[in-house]
């Protein structure tokens, strides 16, 4: 018998990464919050994927904070935008993690 195939979904995913050598961060950052969609047939599956991804690409992810799919977003009332949602769309279909958005965070002087 055929195991069952489980389908994919795309969960939202809050990454917090320190520094690293060459990690393409602005050089007075400290580090930064990474919005990223990843593909998984569990929240599990698309957290390793992630930080699999953002290793190889010689960032330092420090904690992930899941936000759910689509469907459990929007059961909790997030205003969704058509451009976040063609970026799900996108990494549903190409089984990837997609970064839609970057903040970078700096040391405050009167911290």
């Amino acid at each position: 018998m055929k195991p069952v195939k489980k389908p994919h979904l795309v969960f939202t995913l809050l990454v917090e990464v320190g520094r690293k050598t060459g990690d393409g961060l602005p050089a007075k950052a400290t580090g930064a919050a990474l919005m990223c969609y990843a593909s998984g047939v569990d929240e599990a599956e698309a957290v390793r994927e992630t930080i699999a991804i953002l290793k190889q690409a010689d960032m330092a992810p420090l904690d992930v904070s899941g936000y759910g799919t689509l469907d459990e977003r929007l059961a909790e009332g997030h205003d969704i935008s058509e451009e976040e949602r063609a970026l799900m769309q996108r990494a549903l279909e190409e089984n990837s993690v997609i970064v839609a958005q970057m903040t970078p965070f700096y040391d405050r002087p009167d911290a």
